[in-house]
């Protein structure tokens, strides 16, 4: 993957938390591949463990997911970083058909600095991220007094309030052995 050119105006740098995700395919590969791929848009910080969980919402008879999450450190603007991301999504045989359908590879940036938008095109932070146990519990393994910008709740306040809710098996080692070629 080519980096995508600076905004105008970037920032000198940024923190991102992303929440990766994936469900078809082989998503152990796919995750792995995303995580190398991120490295093009700025400086990975941090890679969570991976929780497998159960599906949340869309249509039934989904696969298990893995997620994990990843805090980049970037000086792309948060609408050029989260179309990289979608571009990542793409590579990756992610088709957009059907809400919370499964899928080879969901990027979200969960945040971007303190900044909120409420932009219909880019929601800052994500909007449902602080009520999901499978993207919170990865951000506490990064982060675990990252607050949300709008409402002030550290992660693990927000993660102890909802309870597990589905996480399943954590694995702190899954990012070895190193990922090959992109899926395909």
């Amino acid at each position: 993957m080519t980096r995508p050119a600076p905004s105008p105006n970037p920032p000198a740098h940024a923190d991102a938390f992303i929440a990766l995700g994936a469900n078809l395919g082989d998503p152990l590969r796919t995750l792995r591949w995303a995580v190398t791929q991120l490295g093009a848009l700025g400086r990975v910080q941090g890679v969570s463990a991976l929780y497998r969980t159960a599906p949340v919402g869309g249509p039934p008879g989904q696969p298990d997911y893995l997620n994990a999450a990843a805090q980049l450190r970037t000086t792309l603007a948060p609408a050029v970083l989260l179309a990289a991301l979608h571009a990542l999504e793409a590579q990756a045989g992610r088709e957009r058909h059907e809400r919370w359908a499964a899928r080879t590879l969901d990027l979200d940036l969960i945040t971007y600095a303190d900044l909120i938008s409420t932009d219909p095109a880019l929601s800052l932070p994500h909007p449902r991220a602080w009520e999901r146990p499978f993207v919170l519990a990865p951000l506490r393994d990064l982060q675990p007094d990252l607050r949300s910008p709008l409402s002030g709740e550290r992660v693990q306040d927000a993660l102890r309030r909802l309870g597990n809710g589905g996480l399943g098996e954590r694995d702190p080692h899954w990012l070895r052995p190193h990922p090959g070629p992109p899926p395909s």
